[in-house]
C-alpha cells in the first residue's frame, strides 16, 4: 500500500548514491527510518538545504512498492550552526548521531528522538559539554531498557541522606561506604537527569561543582 508520511525528523547519516541522489538515515519520533532523497546533490536540488545535519527538519516520505522512501519534500526548521563553530560540540554531536543511529535500529522507543532533540539543542546554546554527554549517556541506557539504579544500593537497600556511597560501575547502583563520595546532593542530581529534560535539569544551581563526579559516573555506563 503506497502512503505519504509528514514527519519531524533529524539526519542520522547521509550517504551518497548514484549520481545525484542521498540516502538518508533519520531518527523520528516513531523511531528510525531510511529514506531516499533523489537528485539531492544536484546544484539547484529543493531538498538539499531541508536535508542538512544539524537541523530539525519536517520531511515528506512517499513510501511505495520499493523498500527505501522517498522524499518528496523537506524544511529545515532549525539549523543548529554555534555546534558547528566549536570541534568539541560538533565531535559530541555526531558521537550522539552515531550511537542512536545504532541503538534504534531496532526500537521505535520515541526517546531516542528526545535525546537526539535536547542535547542538539543545548549543544548550540552553548550548555557545559561534559553536563550534556552526562545526561545523553544515563538517558541513553535508560532507553536502552538497562536500569540506572538511583534508588536503591548494591544489596537491595534504600539509599540515604545521611549515608556516603561508591559507584558500582558493573552493578549500575552505589555501595554503601563510610568514606564514599557520593552523597545525597550527587544522588538527587543523578535522579534529576534521569526523569527530566535536559533543559530543565541544567538550571539546578551548583551543577557545575557536582560535574565531575556525575562524569564519573556516566564514564563507567559509556560502553
Amino acid at each position: 500500500m503506497q502512503k505519504d508520511t509528514k514527519t519531524l525528523a533529524y539526519v542520522l547519516r547521509r550517504t551518497n548514491y548514484g549520481e545525484a541522489d542521498r540516502i538518508l538515515n533519520l531518527i523520528t519520533p516513531s523511531g528510525k527510518i531510511s529514506a531516499i532523497a533523489k537528485g539531492a546533490r544536484k546544484a539547484k536540488s529543493k531538498l538539499a538545504g531541508g536535508i542538512e545535519m544539524f537541523s530539525l527538519i519536517e520531511i515528506n516520505i512517499h513510501s511505495g512498492k520499493g523498500e527505501l522512501g522517498v522524499v518528496t519534500s523537506a524544511r529545515m526548521l532549525k539549523y543548529y550552526n554555534n555546534i558547528l563553530a566549536d570541534y568539541e560540540r560538533m565531535e559530541l554531536a555526531s558521537w550522539i548521531l552515531k550511537r542512536v543511529s545504532i541503538l534504534a535500529e531496532s526500537s521505535d522507543n520515541p526517546d531516542y528522538y528526545k535525546i537526539v532533540d535536547q542535547a542538539l539543542s543545548e549543544l548550540n546554546a552553548g550548555t557545559n559539554v561534559a553536563f550534556i554527554k552526562s545526561w545523553v549517556v544515563l538517558n541513553i541506557r535508560k532507553a536502552m531498557g538497562e536500569e540506572v539504579n538511583v534508588f536503591r544500593d548494591t544489596d537491595g537497600e534504600k539509599l540515604l541522606q545521611s549515608e556516603c556511597y561508591s559507584w558500582d560501575g558493573l552493578e549500575m547502583a552505589f555501595s554503601k561506604n563510610p568514606s564514599g563520595e557520593y552523597a545525597a546532593d550527587e544522588i538527587k542530581m543523578l535522579r534529576l537527569m534521569l526523569s527530566t529534560d535536559l533543559n530543565i535539569a541544567k538550571r539546578v544551581k551548583g551543577y557545575e561543582e557536582m560535574l565531575p563526579k556525575i562524569l564519573a559516573v556516566a564514564k563507567t555506563l559509556d560502553r
